[in-house]
């Protein structure tokens, strides 16, 4: 008799989208792993390439040095809304989706003390570190000899035989073989994915001039967020291949006239996490100064619900249901690797050129716990070999029209893939754009926009059975007030 038990986490690994592998848990260190640009409406304006300047509450972000360079207490607040845009190419039926959100993603104050000589200041505060927003839909129908009913029945997974889809196979002495199916391919597929989230980091900085002209810094995160990934899929008989003389399971005469196979999975995270910053800052001349940080590696714990239900529907008009649906919880922890940014600026004549340059090595994100032993470090030697360092490039401009206070910013970002040889249409590229306002009392109000875009591509099951493409842009718009106080 066939075992009534589900195998979760090959549930996990077969079902749950990925992209590049069948394997999320790449996905899961490198969600938390890949930098977002979110930062503060200024810095965005300049394409990010901030870290040599830092002087507001954004030095929590990018160089902690830089709260050595403010002069007088303020407050700073950056609102956000983001717009994700993503056409898939699933079979060479084009799809378009799309997912927004509005979020503060950034609060904080900055307080110098008196010295008698250099500076001393502190900042606490608020910054939304990562946003989770993605969609993708795709449909149509797929010529092969291959589905997720097929790969579910492959791995002997009840979920298959619980919907009707499959039937044990046992030998002479009536011993559980293996599961087969009738089903082969040929299937209509669709699916949509949601995703949605952020992490958000509460940060307590202070930086001092050691020297003239040279300064230090040092950030503290607390991290705390949620993730949550939705997925439908479906699997229909568009041109009646398995016909009302089909039965997929011959000992049940329901089975016949297969209509429909429909999966739900969905994925909760609540993570929680810490680390460290440090940065230096230098001022060769009144010009031009030069900085550098380092980001010491996140650890996260993440505390994950899983939930997958799902139904199969026939032309006899039964339908079968996962009863009850499967869910299940587990944790583990994962580390980022380390990220070192060199930085330069020059200003003369109310403009300033700067820029940024950011080192990761992806191959050194970690599963630090959770998991059997075995099973971590299998993990772990497979992100070594799937990925590899990258050199993120921020470039950046701003002009402060004379005797108007009104500053004009331009940039560029370049994310490259971590994914090992991959060609540069995956890698991230953004164009920027802001405008500030800079009044003679204590007030400012900066705003900017960003767009990107890029190519991925995603597989449902298997490696390129069943892939989707993905034409991918995305839209930020920032603005952000600073208030002297």
């Amino acid at each position: 008799m066939k075992m009534k038990l589900v195998a979760v986490l090959s549930v996990i690994l077969i079902i749950a989208f990925n992209t590049k592998y069948n394997a999320q848990n790449f996905n899961d260190a490198l969600r938390l792993s890949e930098p977002e640009i979110l930062t503060s409406a200024r810095a965005l304006g300049m394409g990010n390439a901030f870290s040599s300047i830092s002087n507001d509450f954004s030095a929590s972000l990018f160089n902690p040095a830089g709260f050595a360079l403010i002069k007088k207490s303020q407050f700073e607040s950056n609102l956000q809304y983001n717009s994700f845009k993503n056409e898939s190419n699933f079979f060479n039926k084009i799809t378009n989706y799309s997912n927004t959100a509005t979020k503060f993603n950034q609060f904080g104050f900055s307080f110098p003390f008196p010295t008698s000589r250099g500076s001393f200041v502190v900042g606490f505060g608020y910054n939304q570190i990562k946003d989770f927003n993605r969609a993708v839909k795709f449909s149509g129908f797929n010529g092969g000899n291959y589905s997720l009913i097929q790969n579910l029945t492959s791995d002997n997974d009840d979920i298959a035989y619980d919907l009707g889809l499959s039937y044990p196979v046992y030998d002479s002495n009536n011993k559980y073989l293996n599961d087969e199916t009738k089903i082969n391919g040929k299937l209509n597929q669709s699916g949509n994915i949601l995703q949605d989230g952020a992490l958000n980091s509460w940060v307590f900085s202070s930086a001092i001039e050691i020297q003239q002209d040279i300064f230090v810094g040092v950030s503290v995160n607390v991290i705390n967020g949620d993730f949550k990934r939705n997925r439908e899929y479906w699997e229909n008989d568009s041109q009646n291949i398995y016909p009302i003389s089909v039965l997929l399971d011959s000992k049940d005469p329901y089975t016949a006239d297969f209509q429909s196979f429909y999966l739900n999975d969905i994925i909760r995270w609540d993570i929680s996490g810490w680390n460290t910053v440090v940065g230096i800052i230098g001022k060769i001349d009144e010009s031009i100064s030069a900085g550098l940080t380092i980001k010491l590696p996140k650890t996260f714990d993440i505390r994950e619900t899983y939930f997958v239900d799902g139904h199969a529907s026939f032309g006899t008009g039964k339908t079968y249901s996962l009863d009850p649906p499967i869910e299940n919880r587990v944790e583990y922890e994962i580390k980022t690797p380390f990220e070192f940014t060199g930085s330069a600026s020059y200003s003369l004549s109310g403009i300033t050129f700067s820029l940024d340059a950011t080192f990761i090595d992806y191959s050194r994100m970690e599963f630090a716990d959770g998991f059997y032993l075995s099973d971590r470090e299998k993990k772990n030697r497979e992100i070594i070999s799937l990925f590899t360092d990258v050199l993120n490039l921020n470039a950046g401009v701003e002009y402060v029209l004379p005797g108007t206070g009104i500053a004009i910013r331009g940039g560029f970002i370049l994310m490259p893939s971590p994914y090992r040889d991959d060609p540069s249409e995956y890698d991230k590229k953004y164009l920027t754009a802001g405008l500030g306002f800079i009044g003679k009392g204590r007030f400012s109000i900066d705003l900017a926009y960003a767009y990107g875009w890029w190519k991925d591509y995603g597989d449902n099951y298997g490696t390129n059975l069943s892939r989707f493409y993905q034409d991918i842009s995305k839209s930020n718009l920032l603005i952000g007030i600073k208030y002297k106080i």
